[in-house]
């Protein structure tokens, strides 16, 4: 996943965020509800079907986080 400049986040918080869709992505392969993934991930439901539309398209990594040179 892209964000400007990483999206302001130390490379921490890079790898929890790419936890958090790495774990969605086991929940879209068990045939998870986007509404219920999203309540257990504690995310918005815009952003579980933005992810399974970048995993459908891209599989699990597109959805990894790109490693920056700080």
């Amino acid at each position: 996943m892209r964000y400007p400049d990483g999206g302001g986040l130390t490379a921490e918080q890079r790898k929890r965020r790419e936890e958090v869709r790495m774990r969605a992505v086991d929940l879209f392969e068990e045939d998870g509800e986007v509404p219920c993934i999203a309540r257990e991930l504690r995310v918005s439901e815009k952003s579980v079907y933005q992810w399974r539309r970048t995993w459908r398209t891209g599989g699990r990594e597109a959805l990894c986080s790109i490693e920056r040179d700080q």
